[in-house]
């Protein structure tokens, strides 16, 4: 059986949205950030030495990175869903948004989330992260016409990956400003098992 290492208010909870859409058995084995510090206990590091979540053990293997399990996961029990043939010219552009999420998109995102919370002055940093996330978030905007959902327009891991991104943008009240990512969380929010993912999250809250 499949265990999740959950960290709360973290990035695993992508991991239990596709978990509950692939419909496999999986365990929870939850862990809570240290409420001064905000950062992950100890205790993580005993699964893997980075102490980061989410990590998920399977068949023997200790895998980490969002984007390396989300792959692994629809590969190994996906059978043929959440993602394009790897001969189809759709698989380039699935695999450009896996890695789009914690890349380009996040590194601005937490920048603007560290600077916010040291309360700091800074010289260059603030308006860089600013400048970033308007570029990044624009250009999702753009991508996202006249789609529901990133590739091939139905749901994939690239959907997985890009709602941890989404949510951030909406916790922070910007999505207003970008109407087709508005409509796109949306889309992602008929999926009941979206849902589910944030009932767990919230139960090991």
């Amino acid at each position: 059986m499949i265990k999740l290492h959950h960290l709360n208010k973290s990035r695993s909870k992508r991991i239990i949205w596709l978990l509950e859409e692939l419909g496999v058995d999986y365990d929870i084995v939850a862990y809570q950030r240290n409420k001064e510090t905000f950062l992950a206990p100890d205790e993580l590091k005993q699964i893997h030495p980075l102490g980061k979540s989410p990590v998920i053990e399977d068949n023997g293997k200790v895998i980490t990175e969002s984007g390396a399990i989300t792959d692994y996961l629809i590969s190994q029990y996906g059978q043929g869903k959440f993602m394009p043939s790897q001969q189809s010219d759709s698989y380039v552009d699935y695999q450009q948004w896996l890695h789009f999420a914690e890349s380009s998109a996040m590194v601005p995102l937490l920048l603007k989330l560290f600077i916010t919370k040291d309360g700091c002055q800074t010289n260059f940093i603030a308006d860089y992260a600013d400048h970033e996330i308007a570029k990044i978030l624009s250009y999702v905007n753009q991508q996202l016409q006249g789609k529901q959902y990133l590739v091939d327009d139905t749901l994939t891991g690239a959907d997985f990956m890009m709602s941890f991104v989404v949510e951030q943008v909406a916790q922070a009240g910007k999505l207003s400003h970008f109407p087709e990512i508005e409509r796109y969380f949306e889309q992602l929010k008929t999926h009941e098992s979206y849902h589910t993912a944030n009932e767990l999250e919230a139960k090991y809250d």
